[in-house]
């Protein structure tokens, strides 16, 4: 143990004092929840990421800062929260509050490197945009939308193919949320984001001239779930599992649940606020889910692989990011927009040579924020200064010792009618609806207990008043919407 952490010590330095400077290949994946072998989904076939999550550290409660694909990117590439950025939706864009804001990889490319975007990195659509300034070289766009079978979309543009064009979706057909031809990987955008992130590690092994920051983004398994059929072969949907808790828990305030939604934005799922879908869709989802994080795990083992036989994994650290959770039917719920546990937990494993021991992982709890100072530490480069809130803790001290703790809590928020701020601890969540400036006794809280699983079925807030006070300390540390946060030192619960 302490050979080991003398390695990933001394990898650190290496690279403070410039001897070094390790590549980082960053890889985003849309709507992945920790459903992976490697996190104990017995269902999952992920024998990729498992072999990722082999060599080097998984967190077990990392979490997203919101639970939207927009938002949470923000989050990411900013080291911001909502909160502090003000944008909890789409149709904005972090440069409006800080015009001036130094991005994770414009960080990177100011220290001297390349810096590359492949698929889905910032969120394209529904009003937002690439920020072109983090890119040494052009983004390279692909869909996240996408049917090889034209019956799927009525011959028509879809709706959501239109908001993940920027385009007027009024008036347009629903797509399916599902298809599963008999057709190569490269038919789908991951395959073909895979193919070329291949070709830029190649082009960097026979040119080492400059150290590369290579963000790789994935879209499945975002709806709809359109992968080839040998991905979908590799189940029997009779066994995946099917949502136990379809309710709302008990004494939940009505803003804090959802029906609906994104997924009736696809056919044959009902239209509208639809309390509980039929089994038999209920499982076709479910197996397109499964079958789609197949699917993907597939391509980035693809690149995975080419980063081992160009010799670059020598001197890259890999870091593997999924933007938020997701649900399959539980509570009633399917796809993500709240908060609630599934919504907001992801998954999170950091590789490479010294990075951290192979097989391990840790129970510290970490926040998407806590990327951008953590690679930043990892690289030696200077710890980001903003102008933007930096909002996050270095995980370093995690990665050289899965029990060391740097924070206690995770911090979240999701914005309906009011904007519901939570805290996460290791057994509680606690969240507040209130929008800035409302008086307290209007607020409405809710308070779950994680001990007998990930499923909230009651809100205990009336039950508890003791926990609620105590978590609500840790929420008054951060400020309002607007302010500028400063995260609390360790106080393990």
């Amino acid at each position: 143990m302490m050979i080991r952490h003398l390695l990933a010590t001394l990898f650190v330095l290496s690279a403070a004092r410039g001897e070094t400077k390790p590549n980082v290949l960053l890889i985003l994946v849309d709507d992945l929840k920790p459903a992976l072998g490697a996190y104990g989904d017995k269902h999952a076939i992920t024998p990729q990421l498992d072999k990722l999550a082999a060599r080097g550290m998984r967190f077990e409660m990392a979490y997203c800062n919101t639970a939207v694909c927009a938002p949470s990117r923000f989050n990411l590439m900013a080291g911001s929260r909502s909160t502090s950025l003000g944008i909890y939706g789409f149709g904005s864009d972090f440069r409006r509050p800080y015009p001036n804001a130094v991005t994770l990889p414009q960080h990177f490319l100011r220290h001297g490197y390349s810096t590359e975007a492949l698929g889905k990195v910032f969120h394209i659509g529904h009003g937002c945009n690439n920020d072109e300034s983090s890119w040494t070289v052009p983004h390279f766009k692909d869909l996240v939308i996408e049917y090889r079978d034209p019956a799927n979309t009525g011959k028509a543009l879809t709706r959501e193919e239109a908001l993940f064009s920027n385009q007027s979706s009024d008036g347009l057909p629903r797509g399916a949320a599902w298809e599963s031809p008999d057709v190569p990987d490269d038919a789908y955008a991951d395959g073909r984001v895979a193919t070329e992130t291949i070709q830029r590690l190649k082009k960097h092994a026979a040119d080492p001239t400059k150290p590369f920051f290579i963000a790789a983004g994935f879209a499945r398994p975002h709806l709809p779930f359109s992968a080839p059929k040998k991905y979908w072969d590799l189940y029997d949907p009779a066994t995946l599992p099917m949502p136990d808790i379809e309710k709302a828990p008990d004494g939940a305030p009505q803003e804090a649940q959802k029906r609906g939604g994104e997924i009736a934005q696809y056919t044959p799922v009902p239209e509208g606020q639809v309390a509980l879908y039929q089994d038999e869709l209920k499982r076709k989802l479910i197996h397109g889910y499964y079958a789609s994080t197949s699917y993907v795990d597939a391509q980035i083992g693809r690149v995975l692989a080419a980063l081992d036989e160009t010799g670059l994994a020598e001197n890259t650290i890999v870091v593997l990011w999924g933007d938020h959770g997701y649900l399959l039917g539980e509570l009633g719920i399917w796809t993500k927009h709240v908060n609630y546990e599934l919504a907001n937990r992801i998954p999170l494993i950091f590789a490479g040579p010294g990075v951290a021991r192979p097989g391990s992982s840790t129970r510290q709890i970490a926040e998407t924020v806590d990327l951008y100072p953590t690679l930043a530490e990892l690289a030696g480069l200077p710890k980001p200064e903003g102008p933007q809130p930096i909002d996050g803790i270095s995980l370093v001290p995690v990665l050289k010792d899965p029990a060391a703790r740097v924070d206690d809590h995770a911090y979240h928020c999701f914005q309906k009618q009011r904007l519901g701020r939570a805290i996460r601890t290791d057994r509680y969540r606690l969240v507040v609806w209130k929008n800035p400036g409302q008086p307290d006794h209007e607020e409405t809280i809710e308070l779950y207990d994680y001990q007998n699983g990930p499923v909230e079925t009651k809100n205990i807030a009336a039950e508890r008043p003791e926990v609620v006070r105590e978590l609500r300390e840790i929420l008054n540390r951060h400020p309002q919407p607007g302010q500028k946060p400063k995260r609390s030192g360790p106080k393990n619960r």
